[in-house]
């Protein structure tokens, strides 16, 4: 399969830290590269995958510091092989080329008083670059996208790959895991239950309005006012953080810890052949083509050629219901924003 090696386990399970090594059995593994793997979210994504036993070549692409980067991780006592490439010598080139994934965190972050929206010209010109390497040296990859603002970039990578007869929808994913990792944290908190064993769906996109968590899906008897709390803090759970650090920076760790986790999934199913794998992800998506919604974000099922299966909402609340329409104006001004910006370009 695209990309892969082989290593010698003892024991594949279904969860990565559940994964052992010895030399009595083989399974595949992968090539991941991380674009923007200098950065506040790159480093510790890079850091995390470093741990995971499916990945035999963690590849790394920044602007600057990526060899110092790859140089310190490549210490750590796990098997796959790090490389840290910069621009010059073709190295975004030699970082894509034969990866089964490509993870893309690079771009701004966002400071005190800016939306998203605010990040789209200097974060839409990175990901134009890398996608388009990524079309040309590894069409065949799943591409995991973290550049905000997702709900634009998403439609930005998958236009660009038309540009170059690369597209498979079911191949290109925009994280939105973070959105689920926060909103187990936050309902975990009002319900004083271990945060691991919420599974709470969030639907729509990755900004503000657009993030809808189901909560009515829930076994719990939240009040009105703490529905709507709750859904408030979950939509902008990443205004906290960028307050908290004070112009310093925004969600860069709980960022890599949710990218991690959704990069496991896809080498789950990719490398392993591992079925039933259920993940929230912005993908290019029918569940609201008919009001002109290219894309959105809900339960999909991931198997070895990428997306299998997309999940409606199912049963929601008329309050949820509300924030559907309130989200799906803000979602299709982003994704024609996105497409807009890749045809403009000469």
């Amino acid at each position: 399969m695209y990309g892969f090696n082989k290593v010698p386990v003892f024991k594949v399970a279904a969860k990565a830290a559940k994964r052992s090594f010895s030399s009595t059995a083989a399974i595949n593994t992968a090539k991941v590269a991380v674009l923007g793997a200098a950065g506040g979210i790159g480093q510790p994504l890079s850091l995390l995958l470093k741990h995971n036993e499916l990945i035999s070549n963690l590849s790394l692409f920044d602007i600057v510091n990526t060899p110092g980067v790859a140089a310190d991780l490549s210490h750590i006592s796990t098997h796959s092989k790090v490389t840290g490439y910069l621009p010059d010598n073709d190295g975004l080139q030699h970082a894509v080329s034969d990866a089964s994934i490509i993870v893309i965190p690079a771009g701004v972050p966002r400071k005190p008083g800016m939306t998203r929206d605010d990040l789209f010209n200097t974060n839409a010109g990175i990901v134009k670059e890398l996608a388009t390497a990524a079309a040309k040296y590894a069409p065949k990859a799943f591409l995991a996208v973290i550049s905000n603002p997702v709900n634009s970039t998403v439609p930005i990578v998958s236009e660009i790959f038309k540009k170059y007869g690369a597209y498979d929808p079911k191949r290109i994913f925009g994280v939105t895991t973070l959105d689920i990792v926060r909103a187990a944290r936050f309902v975990s908190e009002i319900r004083g239950t271990n945060p691991k064993h919420e599974k709470v769906t969030v639907v729509g996109g990755h900004s503000g309005v657009t993030i809808i968590p189901l909560l009515s899906q829930l076994n719990a008897n939240f009040t009105d006012e703490e529905t709507k709390a709750l859904t408030h803090r979950i939509q902008f759970g990443g205004d906290e953080v960028v307050k908290a650090k004070a112009g310093t920076g925004s969600a860069t760790l709980s960022m890599a810890y949710a990218a991690a986790k959704f990069t496991d999934s896809l080498l789950r199913a990719l490398v392993i052949g591992e079925t039933g794998i259920i993940e929230p992800t912005y993908v290019k998506s029918n569940l609201f083509a008919s009001k002109g919604i290219e894309y959105f974000a809900s339960n999909v099922e991931i198997n070895s050629d990428g997306v299998k299966q997309i999940f409606p909402l199912g049963r929601i609340s008329s309050y949820e219901e509300q924030l559907v329409e309130a989200a799906l104006p803000d979602l299709k001004m982003s994704i024609e924003k996105g497409i807009k910006f890749v045809k403009e370009i000469k």
